[in-house]
């Protein structure tokens, strides 16, 4: 794997948020980009949240998050991920995060979901004639939505993540984890990775 030069520039990291949205489904993606950020000196990443509103998000069991930006005000983003839970099921449904999507989608370096966050890049046309894996307890639904993408239905603890060039689509909850630090891998080359994943404590054989 190839990193791309980074010296010149930073990314947008760009994490979107929304009610009852799995709490580790953003915060580890989050944790994962933000402690890359720190350990280089913020230079290479620009990470923050986006939400529909600007008004508190009340995540999956209860915890209240504030985002940094709205859909509309937020810098440009470079790195999309979306998260899953719950509440993925109302914001695929809300036609505002669905064309930011797409219209953000096709400049991005990366477009990322975790977790169930599938539905959404699904509900975008982003995963058609793709291969995507998502939560293991959610494979009935989403070939039910997205009926012309291939989805992986291993054990869970093999298929943590699948790449399809910029589209790369995680498991479950804490697969966002293992498929930030390979994004992190794929743009800024494994040494930084394997240093987020050292500063984090995290077992991962996939770097």
């Amino acid at each position: 794997m190839q990193a791309l030069d980074r010296d010149s520039e930073r990314l947008g990291v760009a994490i979107l948020l929304f009610d009852d949205v799995e709490v580790l489904d953003f915060a580890g993606p989050f944790e994962v980009f933000s402690v890359t950020a720190e350990l280089n000196g913020y230079k290479h990443l620009h990470v923050f949240t986006l939400a529909e509103e600007l008004r508190s998000i009340t995540t999956r069991n209860g915890l209240t998050v504030t985002p940094a930006h709205t859909l509309e005000d937020a810098p440009k983003p470079d790195i999309i991920i979306v998260p899953g839970g719950i509440g993925s099921k109302q914001a695929m449904m809300r036609p505002a995060i669905i064309e930011w999507l797409k219209a953000h989608a096709a400049h991005a370096e990366v477009v990322m979901s975790v977790c169930t966050g599938a539905r959404i890049l699904a509900k975008a046309g982003l995963l058609d004639g793709l291969t995507a894996t998502t939560h293991h307890e959610a494979f009935a639904d989403m070939r039910e939505l997205a009926p012309n993408t291939t989805w992986v239905e291993g054990d869970w603890q093999d298929t943590r993540f699948v790449e399809n060039g910029r589209i790369i689509t995680s498991g479950g909850i804490s697969a966002g984890i293992d498929a930030s630090l390979h994004v992190v891998a794929k743009l800024l080359g494994r040494d930084k990775a394997r240093a987020t994943a050292e500063y984090m404590e995290y077992e991962t054989t996939l770097l």
